[in-house]
């Protein structure tokens, strides 16, 4: 693993036959990632793929997606 700083490190991974990949000691230490977590698995044609927890996930989302939201209100009109 090659670390850039204490915030950041590059590090290459093989996908295995079923599609799954071993994320490094290193990143489930500093992400704080363990067995039993539910990752978000992005991807964006031009930028690539990221893995982000799921907590982390809602909290950048403002609770958007977590379920409190309120659904049956319409949307807001522009004028």
């Amino acid at each position: 693993m090659s670390v850039v700083n204490n915030n950041r490190f590059i590090v290459s991974v093989k996908v295995g036959p079923k599609g799954q990949i071993t994320i490094p000691v290193e990143a489930r230490k500093m992400f704080d990632i363990r067995e039993g977590d539910t990752l978000m698995v992005m991807g964006d044609l031009s930028r690539g793929i990221a893995l982000v927890k799921d907590t982390a996930f809602y909290k950048m989302m403002g609770g958007v997606f977590d379920g409190n939201g309120d659904t049956d209100q319409e949307p807001e009109k522009r004028v």
